[in-house]
């Protein structure tokens, strides 16, 4: 439920965040940028990524009653990706390095840019490169898949993936900044022998991986029973990433897509 608290509280953490971060803008702006970004994170939390109406609550509420027009928010938060991606991977660093060798969990979600019989006038995303498979849903998309790494349920690394891109081939795209002996639990889909070895050999990460009934390296059931109870965790946490998305994310481009996408993650990343 959408309170004044809480979009107080968000205001406080991006604020704190871009002073922390020696963040520069002109003292001349009506609209500060702790107030654009704070209106993105309450549109993708409570209003399904519609940045429009966030910014009309924002400014019917008196939150930013000097609330600049749609398209200048717009660009104004497409000017600031790369400091939403600084700021999610900040905070994520911070919680790094208060957990030392913890435990994670890594595992993808599929998010379609239009549905399968909309593909053909798709001109957002085009060519056979995004159209993937679904497989627990048992059917295909188009669109791109979210690599998300967390820990304690909460995003610290992610990365997005064309949607016909394998699971286990997106393991050398996320950094794993995370402390030696730490125990990375994944699903079958991410089953690579040489890049486990890889990954413990250079960096001191064991990585749990569901294995298939074929598999040459058998589980004891005790620790099949663990990899499958870890795997479910980490699929409710990710419902509640999914939960706030409608449908289908309205953009208009590719940039604007993409973006969209990844403040879902980087929101609940920051409530959290």
């Amino acid at each position: 439920m959408l309170s004044g608290d809480k979009v107080i509280g968000l205001y406080c953490i991006v604020d704190d965040m871009l002073k922390e971060m020696h963040h520069y803008e002109d003292k001349r702006v009506r609209v500060s940028d702790s107030e654009v970004i704070t209106t993105a994170f309450v549109a993708v939390l409570y209003f399904g990524g519609h940045p429009d109406n966030a910014r009309h609550f924002m400014q019917l509420q008196g939150y930013v009653p000097l609330m600049v027009d749609k398209s200048r928010c717009c660009r104004r938060l497409h000017r600031l990706s790369d400091f939403l991606l600084a700021l999610f991977y900040t905070l994520g660093q911070q919680l790094r390095d208060m957990a030392g060798a913890a435990t994670c969990r890594l595992d993808s979600f599929a998010v379609a840019v239009c549905d399968n019989i909309r593909i053909s006038r798709s001109k957002i995303l085009q060519g056979e490169l995004f159209r993937g498979e679904h497989a627990s849903m048992r059917r295909f998309f188009y669109g791109v898949r979210v690599q998300v790494l967390t820990l304690s349920g909460i995003p610290v690394e992610f990365c997005m993936v064309p949607g016909a891109e394998h699971d286990s081939q997106s393991l050398g795209k996320l950094p794993f900044d995370v402390a030696p002996e730490s125990i990375i639990y994944m699903d079958a889909g991410y089953t690579d022998y040489l890049s486990e070895d890889d990954l413990f050999e250079a960096e001191g990460i064991v990585a749990k991986v569901q294995r298939k009934s074929n598999s040459k390296r058998k589980d004891e059931p005790d620790v099949r029973f663990l990899k499958e109870y870890m795997r479910k965790a980490i699929e409710g946490d990710f419902s509640q990433i999914q939960a706030k998305m409608l449908r289908s994310i309205h953009a208009v481009t590719k940039e604007d897509f993409l973006l969209k996408v990844a403040l879902f993650v980087i929101a609940l990343h920051s409530v959290k």
